[in-house]
C-alpha cells in the first residue's frame, strides 16, 4: 500500500469533510463536530498545517494543526487535531504517517511544541505525554498531552482556536 502524504489542495476540501465525518462516526468521546471544526479553522485562516493521506488518488486521511495560546504567553505552540482516517483503513499505519509528517513539519518550521487531546496509549509513541502545569480544562490530565521541541515546557492553561466550538 503506497500512501502519498501531501498538503491539502482546494479540490480536497469536500473529501476532507467526508473523511473526517466518517472517521469519527462511531468514535467514543466525541460530539461529532470534528468536520465542522476543520471547516471553521480553514475559514478563519487558522490551519497552520492541513495534510492529507492519499491512496490510489483518493484522500483517505487528514490531519489539522492550528495555533494555540497558553496563559503564560509562550509562543510557537500548536494543537494537533482533528486527525482522521476512513474507518476501513484505520490501523493500517496511515494515521502514523500523518502524525510523523505533522511533527516533522512543525519541527522544521521552528515550533516550540504541540499539544493534543487523545489516547495516551496511542500518542505516547510520538513523544506526547502529560506535562504537569500545562492544563486544558475539562479534560482528564492524562488525555491532554504535549510534545516539546524547544528548551522549555510552558506552564499555564491552553486555549484552542475559537473554531473548536463550531457546531455546524
Amino acid at each position: 500500500m503506497k500512501v502519498l502524504i501531501r498538503p491539502e489542495a482546494i479540490s480536497d476540501i469536500d473529501t476532507i469533510r467526508a473523511v473526517t465525518k466518517a472517521a469519527f462516526l462511531r468514535a467514543p468521546h466525541t460530539d461529532h463536530t470534528e468536520h465542522f471544526i476543520v471547516d471553521a479553522l480553514r475559514k478563519a485562516d487558522a490551519l497552520f498545517l492541513s495534510i492529507v493521506a492519499e491512496l490510489d488518488a483518493t484522500v483517505v486521511g487528514h490531519v489539522a494543526v492550528s495555533p494555540v495560546t497558553i496563559s503564560d504567553n509562550s509562543v510557537g505552540w500548536f494543537g494537533l487535531g482533528p486527525i482522521s482516517v476512513i474507518p476501513e483503513l484505520q490501523r493500517h499505519g496511515i494515521g502514523t504517517l500523518l502524525m510523523e509528517e505533522a511533527i516533522r513539519q512543525l519541527v522544521g518550521r521552528g515550533a516550540a511544541g504541540c499539544v493534543l487531546v487523545g489516547d495516551p496509549a496511542y500518542y505516547s509513541r510520538f513523544g506526547f505525554e502529560s506535562k504537569p502545569g500545562l492544563d486544558y480544562p475539562d479534560v482528564p490530565p492524562e488525555y491532554f498531552q504535549a510534545v516539546v521541541f524547544g528548551p522549555t515546557v510552558p506552564r499555564g492553561v491552553v486555549s484552542y482556536h475559537e473554531a473548536f466550538g463550531a457546531q455546524g
